[in-house]
């Protein structure tokens, strides 16, 4: 019965890994596509966004070439419900997008 009880803990463990390891990139936004959108979306999700233009074409109608996750950025996050704080909290994400 123990040896169940650990194979059951080691698969949910796994599970649970695998599970939020795929849910970050699901939540990125692809390369292709209208400039302006996915530059709202990454903002409206708390995100920095810095665009490099490779051509003069202004953002109304430039597409996406690529899209660069950088460095994290962390803040300090307060929690109503149980009064804490927690200092060093992953708030969102550079991204570098390039448009042509």
């Amino acid at each position: 019965m123990k040896n169940l009880t650990i194979a059951t803990a080691a698969a949910a463990t796994f599970t649970a890994a695998f599970l939020g390891l795929a849910a970050p990139a699901l939540a990125a936004p692809t390369g292709a596509g209208d400039a302006q959108a996915t530059i709202a979306q990454l903002e409206a999700d708390g995100n920095r966004v810095i665009v490099q233009k490779q051509s003069d074409a202004s953002l109304a109608d430039a597409d996406v070439v690529s899209v660069n996750r950088g460095a994290p950025i962390r803040g300090t996050v307060m929690d109503d419900f149980s009064d804490r704080t927690y200092q060093q909290t992953i708030t969102g994400y550079v991204y570098y997008v390039n448009v042509k």
